[in-house]
């Protein structure tokens, strides 16, 4: 006896880019934030005064290959 079985194709969901476009910016927007803490805060360009920011984030620094010192 031959049994079958169907199974149903799936289909990929379709996402509208309208859904998409905000979480995109959004992460693009903490992906700078990000890299501008580890990458250029305390160097020539410093938004906050101290050298708190700078040791936060230091072995990330180093970690990514900037230089800091």
């Amino acid at each position: 006896m031959t049994d079958f079985t169907h199974f149903p194709s799936a289909k990929p969901a379709v996402i509208p880019v309208s859904e998409i476009l905000p979480w995109a910016v959004f992460a693009g927007l903490l992906s700078l934030l990000a890299i501008y803490f580890i990458g250029a805060e305390q160097g020539a360009v410093a938004l906050f005064q101290g050298e708190f920011i700078h040791e936060f984030v230091h072995d990330g620094r180093h970690l990514l290959g900037f230089p800091c010192h």
